[in-house]
């Protein structure tokens, strides 16, 4: 399974779509709102919401949307990241529902090769999350400082961090 991308890896105009999917939960949404603080009604009460909202139900919070689109990305984009630099916008475009599965997709804008250090480069991309129906409900762009295969290299390989298997021999 890959894992990320060096900076030589990415190319202008390619689109990763990010499987699998996910299906978002009361169980979710509610563990996350709690999670964070954030204790809005329009994520918790549903009586609240089916009584006194546009949308007659609760609406699952957008950052855990977004968050949940971030990860579903890090194995095509930044799962060799050395930083994520900059998040440039965010939007919410689109409702989410208890029920609602999520899937992502992810395009390189664009990439340009670090300024002080020719070990690295700085990958721009979208990313759009939509639902079953098709329905797109967000999107961002992040600006991600990802490694040259030199860096890789360098460092050990791909997984300078797994210890090797060292077996016991039975007496």
């Amino acid at each position: 399974m890959q894992f990320g991308r060096t900076y030589e890896e990415f190319t202008v105009g390619d689109v990763y779509k990010h499987w699998p999917g996910k299906t978002v939960t009361e169980y979710d949404d509610h563990l996350f709102c709690l999670l964070t603080m954030n204790h809005h009604p329009l994520h918790l009460d549903s009586n609240y919401a089916e009584k006194t909202t546009d949308f007659g139900k609760n609406v699952v919070v957008g950052n855990y949307i977004y968050s949940l689109l971030l990860g579903m990305s890090v194995p095509d984009v930044s799962g060799k990241a050395i930083a994520n630099l900059e998040i440039e916008s965010l939007r919410h475009v689109a409702p989410t529902f208890h029920g609602d599965t999520i899937y992502g997709e992810t395009t390189v804008l664009d990439k340009t090769p670090s300024k002080s250090k020719n070990d690295r480069g700085i990958v721009y991309v979208e990313t759009k999350g939509y639902k079953q129906d098709g329905t797109l409900v967000c999107v961002f762009r992040r600006k991600v400082m990802v490694p040259t295969e030199t860096y890789i290299k360098e460092r050990g390989g791909e997984q300078p961090g797994r210890p090797e298997l060292q077996e016991k021999k039975q007496s």
